[in-house]
């Protein structure tokens, strides 16, 4: 949902793929900051194993959460 929402409501038209990828991974950080404060970037800045991912760290409280927000 989340994903056809930012589709059709944000991304103009007239862009390509690339830029289209921008704002989508803008999104996903603005949802990553308001659920764990921090972007997913910062987040394996930290981490020891670079394989790892933010959202397959989280809680089930948080995965609510994030299902929640995505959803909206």
């Amino acid at each position: 949902m989340h994903t056809d929402a930012i589709k059709e409501n944000i991304i103009p038209k007239s862009i390509t793929k690339e830029q289209a990828a921008v704002i989508y991974a803008h999104e996903t950080d603005l949802l990553n900051m308001a659920l764990f404060s921090i972007t997913a970037k910062q987040w394996k800045a930290r981490q020891q194993l670079p394989k790892r991912n933010i959202r397959g760290q989280a809680t089930i409280e948080q995965l609510l959460v994030l299902a929640k927000m995505n959803s909206c």
